[in-house]
């Protein structure tokens, strides 16, 4: 049998572009990047052409594949508004190879600042720079050497993410092999005012203290073995104990050995979960943090919030997709998921709110001209009208 002919795509299929022009200073300053290997000096096709036609295909669905890009650049309304030629397959599999990831983790940062700061009430303002960070496999093919992880059959990249839990949206990203250390990548990313939220896999004394000298604070779970010599213990109010607060104290954390890496005491806070363990006792979580004046209610809730980063990363994975990768290199693989936090950070720009799946469907039938452009300004006026009421 023949092979079946590839879909073609009709200009009436895409649309949305005017929505990129915010990315266009941003985008501007990747133009050059790349071009070291253009010693004849007559390439036509630039990273930013290249990270406009892959954020193309996170808002298309009829766009799904590396060829599906190269069939969209070309028509003339996608040369029009991204400004980029017709460009050929070989050029679009080579890109990956040409162009650096890291200058897209900048525009990340910038397009994050212009993200409006979330309405808090008095009592949540001290959790404003809640940041969670953790991170997520992204599945890999078996030739991806690279991405090692259990063995030569089961491959993976491993996404590190630091996420502003009360606006909603990632700050800085890392892509490494399965095996990445996440420890290591949270002092790659580390910044100052900064509230940090991880869990018990980031437990290293040496690196909450590296947390504070970067003058930023953490809220951290230790392992239920963690030792300690009390300071003070301080009492438990009537909105910490309904919080789940069973104790407050301030310690020397670890033992003589491990409490070297400490220059201060910390504070450690018993939390129930409100579930219970193995042997039927309450199980309580254990928290560190060196924010001495927070209350002990807000530290309890500050971890719980711990949870927007699991959202996001399901968001993610199940809706906004990397399913289909289009490079099997590392660097290819980071500008797509570099590419896939600027289309969220771009939803939430345009909406003013979180990402849903509601709104990302909304976009999508714009882009494919499903919807028009008064419908999608109705839906995102919906959004801010729930949010208001």
């Amino acid at each position: 049998m023949a092979a079946p002919t590839a879909p073609q795509i009709a200009e009436a299929q895409l649309g949305g572009f005017k929505y990129f022009k915010l990315l266009g200073r941003l985008l501007d300053r990747l133009h050059l990047l790349g071009t070291q290997r253009d010693r004849a000096r007559n390439r036509k096709f630039f990273f930013d052409h290249y990270a406009s036609l892959v954020l193309l295909l996170f808002f298309n669905p009829v766009l799904s594949s590396l060829r599906a890009l190269q069939r969209a650049s070309k028509l003339k309304k996608v040369q029009e508004k991204l400004s980029c030629p017709r460009v050929s397959l070989g050029s679009l599999s080579e890109a990956p190879r040409v162009f650096d990831a890291t200058a897209l983790r900048g525009v990340i940062a910038e397009l994050a600042v212009l993200v409006p700061p979330a309405a808090l009430s008095a009592e949540h303002e001290a959790l404003r720079a809640l940041t969670a960070v953790d991170g997520s496999l992204l599945p890999a093919l078996p030739r991806m050497a690279w991405a090692l992880w259990l063995d030569e059959k089961h491959r993976a990249a491993k996404m590190h993410l630091a996420f502003e839990v009360l606006r909603g949206i990632p700050v800085d990203v890392r892509v490494t092999e399965g095996n990445g250390s996440e420890k290591g990548q949270l002092r790659a990313m580390l910044e100052a005012r900064r509230l940090y939220v991880i869990d018990r896999g980031y437990a290293e004394y040496e690196l909450f203290q590296e947390i504070i000298d970067a003058h930023s604070s953490f809220i951290g779970r230790i392992r239920d073995n963690a030792v300690w010599t009390v300071v003070e213990e301080r009492p438990v109010g009537e909105k910490a104990w309904a919080a789940g607060v069973r104790r407050d104290m301030v310690v020397w954390l670890g033992c003589p050995e491990s409490a070297k890496a400490f220059k201060q005491p910390l504070r450690v806070v018993e939390v129930l979960t409100g579930k219970t363990d193995s042997r039927g006792k309450p199980e309580v979580l254990l928290l560190a943090t060196n924010c001495m004046d927070l209350e002990a209610e807000l530290i309890a809730l500050g971890y719980r919030y711990r949870w927007s980063v699991e959202l996001f990363f399901r968001w993610f994975k199940c809706i906004l997709g990397c399913r289909h990768l289009l490079s099997d290199s590392q660097n290819g693989v980071e500008i797509q998921v570099y590419m896939a936090i600027i289309a969220s950070i771009l939803i939430s720009l345009w909406t003013g709110r979180k990402p849903t799946k509601a709104t990302w469907e909304m976009i999508r039938f714009y882009f494919m001209g499903w919807a028009t452009e008064e419908e999608l300004l109705k839906h995102i006026e919906s959004l801010n009208m729930h949010r208001a009421g």
